[in-house]
């Protein structure tokens, strides 16, 4: 089969380059069955990746170790669901990830476009395809997944633990759906750019692609949070790492375009930046892509250095330099239709929202970048850790939060200051009232956090305050009761209410991490069974050590588990047990680490205790000592070797077990002390709970309406009327 793989790979680049070349004739040459050629090359490349994609999944189900990359990221002991997933922990298998999302997300749109933009949509498709043929060229040239083994091993090096987590292995396929459906609006861009057509069609068409793109990739950097918060041992979901940075930037740069193509939606303006922000939102696109391959940035995320970094390089600065020649040869079709009417208008906070939205992107892009810029001034590497982020980054979210409460109460165009007045006057007394709790509250002690919280209150303030009115404009129009009123009215302004949802929720997500942030207690201790340390208002004993075997679903062994039962009391009341635990997962290099030591010098994953609530967060981890198993490790070590080769493969199985099963007794009746970090951070939930408001409103927003799908029945009835009364008159 891996020889099928290869060549739909193969196929998928020839189509791809035929289809480049047939739209760019027919759209030079005006022939609309050339272009109609090159679309359905598109529909060809997703059926070509399609196939590949699904001829690597089932080698890695059925763990066919022919394949080297099976072979090097999965095993026959990997659980099924890592299995299915362990596809793209691979660097081959994540780029026919990227491959085929793309591909399937460019064949939809321009299947739903086939009769809009013409003169745009050849461009875009050949921008698509030639995406597609750069990936599916370093598909066949640099990175193969149908690579195979002439001498496969018996066992996969498996999956690396630290992967082995749900929210980590759905985290990729979201980034890369959000990376490869901004391709979408920004193919278009170009396209609108190269024939002069710089009206708001283009945006329209691809609106929803780009809210989609928005969605998922917000997904994934929350996944990537999480996962850091419960997987990675340090008691933190964000860390300023360049890989989390390079997912982060894009994101802000789409949610600055989506704000922006309003106001050109609505008055014509902003044309050069909407345009601008879109290119740069595909270019960091495929920057963070780079950055994850290239090796060039420390990263925990990343795959390390590779060849992959100088093809990537190249399309980087093609993308970038085309881009800004497009937009500076289109400056004079470019020109707004409008002017900002006034200072106090719902335009000048959106375009306030969009330069803080890219000054902070600008901030991330700057400390992510910094060993580089300074490796080429200095000579030297100089990191810039989180406190620096830390001090740019805070000020101008709470900036952001505030506007997002500010925007819905302004009108469009000109806002008179009574009515703005009226508008404001409830917010903000929720919002005094808030500063005044959380003041008497003693959350005072933290002036930026108290800010982020009356902040907070403001914007719930203003999208309550809207919905109410909405909601009892309705009523009186129609005489719905009250929930009936709230559904049809958000049911009828999807787009609106959804916004004010998301909004909403980003006050909460940024609630919950300046209250975790500003208000954690951290302790780092090292206890002996029977010993006890504090954690803000919390007790926490070692009362005793635990350990275990863990075999996989074959009977065989899967990892070590050492850790630790932990009894919690919280003002003198008990709470219960709790029990953080480290695995241990054996190496493959059995010659060099011995027949035990590879159990221990292995990789190893934390695998935290966590007390999760809506006012505070317990989070407990443990590095157990086991050092004092060492001598015990290189006796049985020493035995392995001697006997290797006399011993029968059953006996020297049952022997090694039995082996281990004493190491993890001893361990169990002779712990030594153990390290622990023990956390309480107020408010974490609401991070989560936020997330899921923000989705919640992206997902109506991106809904239909019905209304839309009538006027469109409608208008391709009236279209369809129009061609069969000219074909009548025509005949007569």
């Amino acid at each position: 089969m891996a020889e099928v793989g290869r060549a739909a790979l193969i196929l998928a680049l020839g189509v791809a380059v035929y289809g480049i070349g047939a739209s760019l004739y027919g759209a030079r040459t005006g022939r609309s069955d050339i272009v109609a050629s090159g679309r359905r090359a598109a529909y060809a490349l997703a059926l070509l990746s399609v196939v590949a994609f699904v001829i690597l999944e089932a080698a890695f189900l059925r763990s066919d170790l022919t394949f080297a990359v099976v072979a090097g990221h999965s095993s026959t002991t990997t659980p099924t669901f890592y299995q299915a997933t362990a596809v793209w922990s691979s660097q081959e298998g994540s780029l026919l990830l990227w491959l085929t999302l793309l591909s399937l997300w460019s064949a939809l749109v321009l299947f739903l476009t086939r009769r809009q933009l013409r003169d745009v949509a050849p461009y875009a498709t050949a921008v698509l395809l030639g995406l597609g043929a750069f990936f599916a060229g370093l598909l066949i040239f640099l990175e193969s997944p149908f690579d195979v083994l002439a001498s496969p091993p018996t066992e996969g090096a498996g999956l690396n633990p630290l992967l082995r987590s749900p929210s980590m292995m759905t985290h990729p396929p979201m980034l890369y759906s959000g990376y490869t459906l901004f391709a979408i609006p920004f193919a278009f861009a170009v396209g609108a750019l190269v024939v002069r057509r710089v009206d708001a069609e283009w945006i329209r068409a691809t609106r929803r692609f780009a809210l989609a793109a928005w969605l998922f990739l917000g997904i994934g950097v929350l996944l990537g949070a999480r996962w850091s918060y419960a997987e990675l041992g340090w008691g933190g979901y964000w860390a300023w790492d360049p890989v989390e940075n390079a997912s982060l930037m894009p994101w802000l740069i789409g949610t600055a375009f989506i704000h922006s193509i309003m106001i050109q939606e609505k008055r014509g303006m902003l044309k050069v930046w909407n345009a601008s922000l879109i290119l740069a939102t595909g270019v960091l696109c495929l920057l963070g892509t780079f950055l994850v391959r290239s090796g060039i940035l420390d990263s925990i995320h990343a795959f390390g250095a590779s060849t992959l970094g100088g093809p990537f390089l190249v399309l980087i600065g093609a993308m970038t330099l085309g881009s800004v020649a497009l937009v500076v040869s289109r400056r004079d079709t470019l020109r707004s239709e409008h002017r900002l009417d006034a200072l106090l208008s719902r335009e000048s906070i959106f375009l306030l929202n969009n330069l803080v939205l890219v000054a902070l992107c600008f901030v991330v892009f700057w400390g992510t970048f910094f060993p580089l810029i300074a490796e080429a001034v200095t000579g030297q590497r100089a990191a810039l850790g989180p406190p620096w982020f830390d001090r740019y980054a805070v000020p101008l979210t709470l900036l952001l939060v505030l506007l997002s409460g500010v925007g819905p109460l302004i009108a469009w165009r000109r806002a008179t200051a009574a009515n703005a007045r009226r508008s404001f006057a409830i917010p903000a007394a929720v919002a005094v009232l808030a500063a005044v709790a959380l003041a008497a509250a003693g959350a005072g002690s933290a002036l930026l956090a108290l800010g982020m919280f009356v902040a907070g209150a403001f914007v719930a303030g203003t999208v309550f305050q809207e919905l109410w009115r909405g909601t009892v404009a309705r009523r009186a129009m129609t005489g719905e009761a009250p929930h009936l009123a709230v559904v049809r009215l958000i049911g009828r302004n999807r787009r609106r209410y959804g916004g004010y949802l998301v909004h909403l929720g980003m006050a909460v997500l940024f609630v919950g991490v300046a209250a975790s942030s500003s208000f954690q207690d951290a302790t780092d201790v090292r206890l002996s069974p029977g010993q006890q340390a504090e954690v803000g208002d919390y007790t926490v004993r070692y009362t005793e050590p635990t350990a275990r075997l863990v075999a996989t679903r074959e009977a065989g062994l899967e990892f070590i588990e050492l850790g630790a039962r932990l009894d919690v009391w919280r003002d003198g009341e008990a709470l219960g047990a709790m029990n953080p635990t480290r695995g241990y997962y054996p190496s493959q290099d059995l010659a060099g680490l011995g027949a035990i030591g590879r159990f221990f010098e292995g990789e190893s994953v934390s695998e935290i205790a966590l007390d999760a609530g809506t006012q505070r967060d317990l989070w407990l981890a443990v590095q157990p000592d086991i050092g004092a198993l060492e001598p015990v490790i290189q006796e049985g070590d020493a035995v392995f070797a001697q006997a290797a080769g006399g011993l029968s493969p059953q006996f020297e199985a049952v022997a090694l077990a039995q082996t281990l099963r004493g190491l993890v007794d001893r361990y169990a009746s002779q712990a030594p002390p153990a390290q622990f970090r023990l956390l309480t951070s107020p408010m974490v939930t609401w991070i989560w709970v936020g997330a899921l408001v923000v989705f919640a409103g992206g997902l109506i927003c991106l809904w239909p309406a019905p209304d839309a799908a009538r006027r469109r029945a409608t208008a391709g009835l009236a279209v369809r009327v129009a061609r069969d009364l000219g074909r009548v008159r025509a005949r007569t």
